[in-house]
């Protein structure tokens, strides 16, 4: 349904921030609930320890096509409004 579960924020992408963010994601999916998860091609979300965890619980991850902000558009330009509200100010 499009609906956003879980999200966590900072100046920079780190493993602990991506693990923590996952976690909390699969904290609030109920009983047997597989969501698609969608993201970019950041590293922290091709590293092997994130696509572990996805692979270990059934889910499947979906990214962006390389270079191509357009398959994320909403969310890239949410993204980008609160970097430059929270961080750049």
């Amino acid at each position: 349904n499009g609906e956003i579960v879980a999200w966590e924020t900072a100046c920079r992408p780190t493993e602990e921030l991506v693990k923590r963010m996952l976690n909390k994601g699969l904290e609030s999916l109920a009983e047997g609930e597989k969501p698609l998860l969608h993201s970019d091609q950041g590293w922290h979300y091709r590293i092997k320890s994130y696509q572990s965890a996805l692979a270990d619980r059934g889910l499947v991850q979906s990214m962006s096509r390389k270079g191509n902000c357009l398959d994320n558009a909403v969310m890239e330009n949410f993204f980008g409004h609160l970097k430059e509200e929270m961080y750049y100010r």
